[in-house]
């Protein structure tokens, strides 16, 4: 399918928005970025930069506002970028403006902190069931995106034309699209395992070493896969891009925001100073809260999100929480 040029609204300035921003404009689309940070919108506009993505330069066909309804206007195809905590709140504004954008798709990631609900019942509370919408997920750092450096990603959505029209959109020469029909899967995945990068980086900080860690990715993956097929995902989903790979990248690597939260929590920073030093939002310190309370209302034992947890709001010292995990009556591989 040839995409023709189109006017696209990036729905977030953070580094995802900006990376999604830049790669669409590499392919000659005219794109428009909303945020809410009059510096930061300054800085796109005029330096062709944002500090959230260091010496990057930002292609010309990328301009940014803070009018969301100017955005919007100016737009067919609309892409959320914006954290999960002010995931509703944006769709709440989105719903309040007479617009054009005839579909709706979102790179955001995690549950809805307060209810546990995934993001696609929020968008059909939110806009209603006529809209076309698709989730964006998978193992990629947005800095290496925009650098058009080789990556895959996951499309998911209900409606196949969309999904057709989104992951052509998208695809280039660098970033290569998967599709997939299980928007649940896609979005479990692309929650939990931001929980699971902070126990990886927690027992990285302490000099666990590869052992652990090989071990924390793949008992973790077993949490993903038994809260995402209760949730009524298809387990498949789980071994592509948007579980395992996402899953692997944001354990592994330091341009994970997680596993460096993980990192300082280890070096026995108190949370607030380790949120403060990472500087943007941990996507994992609040879908722990989450996706405990879902687990524990489903009756679902994911004891490695269990402890995450434990070490995030009630206080437990990493190392007993690791003694903890290690303890635990012997079962069988699941």
């Amino acid at each position: 399918m040839t995409i023709l040029k189109k006017n696209i609204a990036i729905i977030g300035s953070g580094a995802w928005g900006t990376a999604l921003a830049s790669h669409l404009a590499k392919l000659n689309h005219n794109v428009m970025i909303w945020g809410v940070d009059d510096k930061e919108i300054l800085e796109i506009n005029s330096k062709k930069s944002n500090k959230i993505l260091p010496h990057y330069k930002i292609p010309k066909g990328v301009r940014a506002s803070t009018s969301l309804e100017a955005v919007l206007n100016q737009s067919s195809t609309m892409i959320i970028a914006v954290p999960s905590h002010a995931f509703r709140e944006t769709l709440i504004k989105i719903s309040r403006i007479n617009h054009s954008c005839a579909s709706l798709s979102w790179a955001t990631k995690g549950f809805e902190i307060d209810t546990g609900k995934l993001l696609h019942d929020v968008v059909k509370e939110e806009l209603g069931e006529g809209l076309p919408t698709a989730v964006i997920s998978g193992p990629t750092f947005a800095l290496e995106v925009a650098q058009g450096q080789p990556s895959a990603i996951t499309i998911a959505s209900l409606d196949e034309s969309y999904c057709n029209y989104m992951a052509n959109l998208i695809s280039s020469i660098s970033l290569r699209a998967y599709k997939s029909n299980d928007i649940i899967g896609v979005e479990v995945g692309g929650s939990v395992k931001n929980i699971l990068a902070i126990a990886a980086g927690i027992s990285d900080g302490l000099g666990l070493g590869a052992n652990t860690r090989a071990a924390l990715i793949t008992r973790g993956l077993s949490e993903i896969i038994k809260l995402g097929t209760k949730l009524g995902a298809n387990k498949n989903t789980f071994m592509g891009l948007s579980g395992i790979g996402d899953l692997i990248l944001t354990c592994s690597d330091d341009q994970s925001r997680n596993r460096r939260f993980g990192i300082e929590i280890a070096k026995g920073c108190e949370i607030e100073e380790a949120k403060r030093k990472i500087g943007s939002t941990i996507e994992g310190y609040l879908a722990a809260k989450a996706t405990y309370n879902i687990a524990r209302k489903a009756n679902i034992e994911m004891p490695i999100t269990n402890e995450v947890y434990n070490i995030i709001y009630e206080g437990v010292h990493p190392a007993s929480a690791i003694e903890k995990l290690m303890s635990r009556p012997i079962i069988s591989e699941e």
